[in-house]
């Protein structure tokens, strides 16, 4: 059930936050880099602090990841399995599937699922 719905604009990166009881949506739109992974990160360690610890990344808008954003993600993974907690990534295509699988850190995540063509 969706309690709320808060979106963010920095650059060229929108975050859209849509919170459930205890877990949340965040829905990616623009670029994740460098400049905005920052805002990515914010917006998931307030998740955390509220104790939502099943997060799901939607990057079905995503147009490009780089490493900066690309750890943000890990790291986040990190802290909520440790919680037990996951975290999935949805609509995953073009850069971020591409560093996903070149990388091998598809198998981080709890769940990885490609965009529909």
């Amino acid at each position: 059930m969706v309690t709320g719905v808060y979106v963010q604009v920095v650059a060229d990166l929108s975050v859209e936050v849509q919170r459930g009881e205890c877990d949340a949506l965040v829905r990616l739109t623009g670029d994740l880099d460098k400049l905005t992974a920052p805002l990515l990160k914010d917006s998931l360690v307030t998740l955390f602090a509220e104790g939502r610890v099943e997060i799901v990344i939607d990057a079905g808008e995503l147009d490009f990841c780089d490493s900066s954003g690309l750890w943000v993600l890990v790291e986040h993974q990190r802290r909520v399995s440790e919680h037990a907690g996951t975290l999935g990534i949805v609509g995953v295509h073009g850069v971020l599937q591409r560093v996903l699988d070149v990388t091998g850190l598809k198998a981080a995540f709890d769940r990885v699922v490609p965009a529909e063509i």
